[in-house]
């Protein structure tokens, strides 16, 4: 409830990333009681998973295909670069390959919600969910500072900010900051695409899903995958209102809050003093890499 408040004082954090830096915050003044241990197990898989098929229900498969049809060249690109370049630099600073792996898909995805829809996949812990997510937010704020006036500086059309913001920031509340800083009709372009990429949450997941079952019994299709693409497959058949929609975005906004303040709650903080600096310098190269790559490819394809 703090997260959602303070949420509306700074919009540019929005309240899941609040949730998170509260739920360190207060581990570091007193960690979580044993009882409290299923109750946040709970909060951050479970209703985490929940929320994730309640978006599924805000995104029409049409929508998606008409704006992918035209931005999904520089989707693909940054994307390949982000996942590809995890796995150099990652391996290049000595970065943990789950944490890479969380860096890597939140960078080139969608932030926060990537990261927690594929941290069960991985078998991340707690620490290293809360120290990627934290390095996430760091360069969210870096581009909402920094992208407007240098989309000035490049003399960006408000179609072209809009796709580059869709593209290259992450979370949904940096992405409406930094495009509608920019201009109206760069804000809604900016919020269609990065609804667009966060479908790509799919395939990735079930690649890892894949890769992770190799040589051992698992299940290949994690059910709130399913679930999810079902609750798209309902909003396009127009079986979910507009008032609906909106509901069930603000409750999976509710959820997603509470399960990343569990993963505070949760966090090793130990572990990511152990950890250095080394996740934090391959956030930083991701980011400079994805920015890049959407100006360029959007150079290529006359999209700037």
């Amino acid at each position: 409830m703090p997260a959602w408040g303070l949420s509306h004082v700074v919009p540019l954090l929005g309240a899941p990333v609040l949730a998170i830096l509260l739920g360190i915050a207060v581990a570091l003044v007193r960690r979580p009681a044993p009882a409290a241990a299923p109750g946040i197990r709970f909060s951050s898989t479970v209703l985490l998973q929940l929320a994730i098929v309640l978006l599924g229900s805000t995104l029409a498969l049409g929508q998606i295909l008409r704006v992918g049809a035209k931005s999904l060249p520089v989707m693909l690109g940054t994307l390949a670069v982000a996942l590809l370049g995890a796995v150099a630099i990652g391996r290049a600073l000595r970065v943990s390959p789950r944490l890479r792996t969380l860096i890597g898909v939140g960078t080139g995805i969608c932030g926060a919600s990537a990261i927690a829809a594929i941290a069960g996949i991985v078998e991340a812990t707690q620490a290293e969910i809360a120290y990627s997510i934290s390095t996430i937010f760091v360069f969210n704020v870096a581009a909402v500072i920094l992208f407007p006036p240098l989309g000035r500086l490049f003399h960006m059309s408000q179609h072209g900010f809009g796709l580059w913001a869709g593209t290259a920031v992450n979370d949904t509340s940096s992405v409406v900051a930094a495009a509608y800083a920019y201009g109206h009709a760069a804000g809604a372009q900016a919020v269609v695409v990065k609804l667009t990429r966060t479908t790509l949450i799919v395939p990735i997941a079930l690649g890892l899903s894949a890769l992770r079952a190799r040589g051992r019994p698992a299940r290949l299709v994690p059910p709130f995958l399913v679930l999810f693409v079902l609750a798209s497959v309902l909003d396009t058949a127009g079986l979910v209102g507009a008032d609906a929609r909106r509901v069930l975005a603000d409750v999976a906004l509710a959820l997603i809050t509470v399960a990343l303040a569990g993963v505070g709650l949760a966090a090793d903080l130990g572990g990511m003093r152990r950890t250095g600096p080394r996740p934090l310098l391959l956030g930083a190269a991701l980011w400079v890499l994805v920015a890049s790559t959407s100006i360029g490819l959007q150079a290529l394809t006359g999209q700037l």
